[in-house]
């Protein structure tokens, strides 16, 4: 078995070599990409690392993501642009030197009415503004070089460099769980597990079609109203349509609805594109909070509330946990 360092692969031996003083039995709830990319980036620093959650792979919220590296629907800003600079540097890595994990870079072409950059720009180096209709209808595009991931490659190439197995248990309670440190990784499992009423659900919906006539290099978006998004985001051998943005009950439904699966193919072919057959739909619910949640509390860390930017948080947040288990810090960035 081997261990991940900053996107590339390591022998275990180089982890057996850290101080062992300062290992900890670190116990992980949750196995999105979230609670998997924590656990992946603790075993690398020497920690013993387990994985517990009611939910694994194909039926954690991360599944459903069109997962396009793209800070969207999180805050603070000036910590989302941190942990997005550092994801971004580890996901060019590991597309670059692993392509079994799923991760490909892709142009993106953000729709835009004029030549401000947006809050995010500072995390991304390549940023540039051109003129010139965007193919989604605007007059101007943000254009920069992003990691796509896919879902079902990269869940499991993530756990797959984990020593031990993820371990299907239903958590009740936070303080029941052993180990010297507990990271909360629950998404909108927290709401439950921490009392926490800020944490609320965002309904997403995605529609996944043949490529048709759609470039397969270009991934494009376009957010400007937030009540009817359009993204067109292609993988190796399908197209990703979305999207849909509104709060959601807990309990809502996961069964995609159909007409919403309509109107996003509609928006698209209005836009001039022509995707290919329909394969199928998939909905989620994103775990929104006003600030992601990174702090600690007694023995548990909680990392939670990343919203629509969980792929794009997921490694500069596991950096920032490893930093306070390595420092003993108890950092507040992103509590309300």
């Amino acid at each position: 078995m081997s261990t991940l360092k900053r996107g590339v692969l390591e022998p275990a031996v180089v982890a057996s070599s850290r101080n062992r003083a300062q290992a900890q039995q670190i116990t992980v709830v949750g196995a999105g990409v979230i609670g998997l990319t924590t656990a992946v980036v603790l075993q690398r620093d020497g920690h013993r690392v387990q994985v517990i959650a009611a939910e694994r792979g194909e039926r954690t919220t991360s599944a459903v993501a069109a997962a396009l590296w793209h800070p969207f629907l999180a805050n603070p800003p000036e910590r989302v642009n941190a942990w997005s600079m550092e994801s971004l540097e580890e996901l060019t890595r590991i597309a670059n030197d692993h392509p079994e994990a799923g991760v490909d870079l892709l142009t993106a072409r953000e729709a835009a009415d004029d030549t401000r950059l947006p809050w995010w720009a500072q995390s991304i180096p390549d940023l540039a503004i051109e003129p010139g209709p965007h193919p989604l209808g605007a007059p101007y595009s943000l254009r920069f070089t992003a990691p796509r991931i896919e879902p079902s490659l990269h869940l499991p190439w993530l756990e797959a460099q984990l020593d031990s197995p993820v371990r299907t248990e239903r958590v009740r309670s936070l303080a029941e769980v052993e180990g010297d440190c507990v990271v909360n990784c629950t998404g909108l499992g927290a709401r439950a597990l921490t009392g926490d009423g800020e944490l609320l659900a965002f309904y997403g919906q995605v529609a996944i079609v043949e490529p048709g006539e759609i470039h397969t290099d270009v991934a494009l978006g376009d957010e400007r109203d937030e009540s009817a998004l359009v993204y067109v985001i292609p993988r190796r051998r399908e197209i990703v349509i979305g999207g849909c943005f509104f709060p959601s009950p807990d309990d809502r439904p996961l069964t995609p609805d159909p007409e919403l699966t309509d109107a996003m193919l509609q928006r698209a072919r209005v836009a001039g594109l022509r995707p290919g057959r329909l394969l199928g739909a998939r909905a989620g619910l994103r775990p929104y909070r006003s600030t992601v949640r990174l702090e600690r509390e007694g023995h548990v860390i909680h990392n939670y509330g990343h919203g629509g930017s969980g792929y794009t948080l997921a490694w500069g947040c596991a950096h920032e946990v490893s930093a306070m288990l390595r420092d003993g810090t108890a950092s507040t960035h992103g509590h309300a």
